[in-house]
């Protein structure tokens, strides 16, 4: 590693080492972010970090912590959790070539024991589609993996294969020869190039080189002291080096304070909200340049398709690759280059995320539309259905949760999520449902909406999406028979509006039953019984999908799983004993 960091870092790469962020600097990923301690050792010798800083390590009060995050300013994306970094990587290349129009070059450090990982080999899928020229990937193959030895050791013309089937330009070089390492990086036209490193582990250091059981583990003493005086016998010269600066040639991009036109529909007119979703991203592109959408093949159900229609240039096409869509769109978010709106089924979202969980600890700010949530897709049957969206979602410590249940509020999630940082996630149904709210309305984060009240309310109902239409025309029901019922709409579920819920909680007898097209785990009702914990006497009552569903008509599955207008009003009688 230490000589393809120094032929990176003081040779190949052009950046400011006093301005880590700068938009024109060539990009670095340290994918095996295990490999962290070289990284602080470059940008020591760079200059940005002072050497005594290196004595940090993985202290509390330090920046320099066991696996590289955001926090040290010459980060972008956090490694550790592997296969990840050339995705993000593929982000950065593609906005660097197709929206910056810019010259900086992107380049990332893989270890061989995470070429296993399926994720890379969509990255790599996704370089060679898009011809990312201004990509580099290093493959260190120093033939260890952890806890033995990795599939392939040290078979490079394998590598070499694989990587050249996969469209790239390969070459297999000595990753312990500076000339090797410096003739390689040479420019690709409409290919990504993979510089095929053959090292050793420990290289130098003959206690412990290409030796088993060393991952992770510091040395001892006495070998240290070896080790660092064969070093200092190999030294030729004490230059200082310094790197390349820049083409400044990256645009000045602009992302805050986004406006987008009003919605136009009417109440009471029938659209599901993932169209309404592809509407305003339109509307969101319109607004800003700088607006991209992606999508995983499946544009034409997600309404993402709306936008490629209208921004055909700001859309990429990630195909059935999900996990790599999710490192995309956080690599071409890095840098504030993009607003990155990335869309699949909701349920598809659950193979990528160790990618979202990574994200979030990337500090970065993408927003993720899942669609086809619940049992009312009807008969694409349980494998489309996303059940356990709500629970991952809101498991991610930096996510905002939206779960708008008409046109107009989706329209409004849209805009929040451009304007707000961190994991935003937005939940769209299939179904088309009327428009409730006004143009007009006023969205917040946070801010529950309530959409029927009177002053002898016995309960509250509180759903979203499909469930709180099935909520209202239950209250209709219900009124017939005189029983009154307050219907909440939380808009989001993460922040959840504790104050709204709980107080109308409190006038209606600190009665609630929730209602959600969710697993029972997670979801709604969970949420709900956290916001009101602290108050007394309140009883949360749930409606959710209990099981694992069947394919069927969108109503037959509301009412099999009795989340449906029916359930609603058996359920309010059965609590208010007025069965």
């Amino acid at each position: 590693m230490a000589e393809i960091m120094s032929v990176l870092f003081f040779h190949v790469m052009k950046y400011k080492p006093e301005d880590p962020r700068n938009p024109s600097n060539d990009r670095f990923v340290l994918s095996k972010g295990h490999a962290a301690p070289v990284l602080y050792a470059a940008w020591a010798e760079a200059g940005f970090l002072k050497e005594n800083e290196l004595l940090t390590l993985r202290k509390l009060d330090s920046i320099l912590e066991g696996h590289p995050v955001p926090k040290q300013p010459f980060v972008d994306v956090a490694t550790g959790s592997l296969g990840q970094g050339l995705g993000a990587a593929c982000g950065m290349a593609y906005t660097g070539k197709y929206f910056d129009k810019a010259s900086y070059r992107v380049y990332c450090v893989l270890g061989d024991g995470e070429v296993s990982e399926g994720s890379v080999w969509e990255a790599m899928a996704f370089a060679s589609y898009y011809k990312l020229d201004n990509l580099v990937a290093i493959l260190d193959i120093n033939r260890l993996g952890q806890s033995e030895p990795t599939p392939l050791q040290h078979k490079m013309e394998v590598y070499k294969s694989r990587c050249e089937a996969f469209g790239w330009n390969a070459i297999v070089v000595d990753g312990h020869s500076v000339e090797e390492l410096c003739k390689a990086f040479y420019p690709c036209k409409k290919k990504p190039l993979a510089v095929i490193a053959k090292t050793f582990k420990g290289h130098g250091i003959l206690d412990i080189s290409d030796k088993e059981s060393w991952h992770g583990k510091p040395l001892s003493k006495d070998i240290a002291e070896k080790a660092i005086k064969n070093l200092e016998n190999e030294i030729q010269s004490n230059k200082k080096l310094k790197p390349q600066y820049p083409v400044e040639d990256a645009p000045s991009v602009d992302i805050c304070n986004i406006t987008m036109d009003p919605p136009t529909y009417k109440c009471g007119d029938k659209i599901a909200t993932r169209k309404a979703y592809g509407t305003a991203l339109v509307k969101l592109g319109n607004a800003n340049a700088r607006v991209i959408a992606m999508d995983g093949d499946t544009k034409n159900s997600t309404f993402s398709e709306l936008f490629k229609k209208s921004h055909p240039k700001r859309y990429i096409e990630c195909f059935i690759a999900e996990q790599n869509m999710v490192s995309v769109a956080v690599g071409c978010a890095t840098r504030n280059r993009t607003i990155a709106f990335a869309s699949t089924f909701a349920t598809f979202f659950s193979r990528a995320y160790d990618q979202i969980r990574m994200a979030a600890i990337s500090e970065s700010n993408i927003n993720l539309c899942g669609s086809h949530c619940g049992v009312s897709i009807g008969e694409d049957g349980p494998s489309q259905m996303g059940l356990e969206d709500l629970a991952m979602f809101r498991a991610i410590p930096t996510a905002t949760v939206f779960y708008p249940s008409d046109a107009v509020s989706t329209e409004n999630a849209v805009r929040l999520a451009a304007q707000t940082k961190g994991i935003c996630f937005i939940r769209t149904s299939r179904p088309e449902n009327e428009v409730l709210y006004e143009n007009n309305e006023h969205f917040q984060i946070g801010q529950a909406k309530v959409v029927l009240k009177n002053k002898n309310d016995e309960i509250t109902l509180i759903g979203a999406g499909v469930t709180l239409h099935e909520a209202l025309a239950a209250a209709k029901a219900l009124q017939k028979e005189q029983i009154n019922v307050r219907v909440i709409d939380p808009f989001t579920i993460k922040p959840l509006d504790a104050k709204t819920i709980r107080n109308n909680a409190i006038e209606t007898g600190k009665n609630i039953l929730t209602v959600e097209d969710h697993y029972y785990e997670g979801g709604i009702g969970e949420a709900v019984m956290a916001a009101v914990s602290d108050e007394p006497g309140i009883a949360v009552h749930r409606l959710a999908v209990s099981c694992v569903p069947r394919s069927g008509k969108p109503v037959e599955l509301l009412k099999l799983f009795k989340i449906d207008k029916d359930a609603i009003v058996d359920t309010v009688k059965r609590i208010l004993n007025r069965v």
